[in-house]
């Protein structure tokens, strides 16, 4: 029980990251539709933001988070409008093969700017204590690193929430995901609107990367390849444009990917991931909190 507490605990600060790298994959499909393949990418590129503002900056590791998800959110924009925009109305598969170019592209150029050394955070940025923790009785530990994640994943997805269900521009990121032509009939602007969606994911990818960057002590140009996929798979297990699928989602798959780790082989994790988004998509193809849409023909 100890064992499996505590790989649970693990399970949920991994998962904390993937559900935010997931929230910007479900916002952007909820939007228009697409699968931004470069989200894992720009999850890369606030990493590096970050790592150059303590560095170099010599600013704290909070302003590291805003600039980081300031510039982020700017990426995200920059790639919508350059890449994204321009096929608004092509067929599905365009911007589909464009997002995977696009990912290619920062990927390669991430390797050609800032090369293929693996770089690391100064120490001392964030307190990493053990603490001790008792639940049913049974004693635990857990980092300050683990609780901070959690902690900054939880009141970022609150903030998220609140700005989609209470904000004007939430009414009409939601109106726009619905109908984006009854939206622009009623006066709103789509194309801000969708650039919007791109920043709010763009900024939440970029704190991902940063703690990301914090958990395993290292950051490289590739590094947003696979927990971007793992983050798709998260988002689609909990059911892709959906906000709360993207969390469950992320949680769930950051837990059985500990669980796997720690009864089984480390080496297996990531085999084992895709597996289960391959089973999930055969029992419930809409996602664990999706609802299949019959139409009538």
């Amino acid at each position: 029980m100890a064992v499996l507490l505590q790989q649970i605990i693990n399970g949920l600060s991994l998962g904390s990251i993937y559900a935010l790298i997931a929230l910007g994959y479900t916002m952007v499909y909820g939007i228009i539709q697409l699968i931004n393949f470069a989200h894992g990418d720009i999850m890369m590129a606030g990493a590096y933001i970050a790592f150059f503002v303590v560095v170099y900056l010599k600013l704290n590791i909070w302003w590291a988070f805003l600039i980081s998800m300031i510039g982020s959110a700017l990426l995200g924009v920059l790639i919508e409008r350059v890449a994204y925009k321009p096929l608004r109305n092509a067929t599905r598969l365009a911007p589909l093969i464009t997002a995977i170019g696009m990912s290619l592209f920062l990927e390669n150029g991430g390797l050609m700017v800032l090369g293929t050394d693996i770089r690391s955070y100064p120490g001392g940025l964030i307190t990493n204590a053990q603490l001790p923790l008792v639940i049913f009785g049974i004693r635990l530990t857990a980092t300050t690193l683990q609780l901070l994640i959690l902690a900054i994943t939880i009141v970022m997805m609150i903030i998220l929430q609140y700005i989609v269900h209470y904000t004007r521009a939430g009414k009409a990121m939601r109106a726009v995901s619905y109908d984006a032509d009854a939206a622009r009939l009623m006066g709103i602007n789509v194309d801000n609107t969708i650039s919007l969606t791109f920043a709010l994911g763009s900024a939440f990818a970029a704190v991902a990367g940063i703690l990301l960057g914090l958990y395993y002590n290292t950051i490289q140009p590739l590094m947003g390849i696979m927990p971007g996929l793992k983050a798709f798979v998260a988002a689609v297990i909990g059911g892709i444009g959906l906000i709360p699928g993207a969390m469950v989602g992320g949680f769930a798959l950051g837990i059985f990917e500990t669980m796997v780790s720690g009864y089984w082989s480390s080496n297996l994790r990531d085999p084992i991931v895709f597996l289960l988004l391959i089973l999930i998509l055969l029992v419930k193809p809409a996602g664990l909190l999706g609802k299949n849409n019959t139409e009538k023909v």
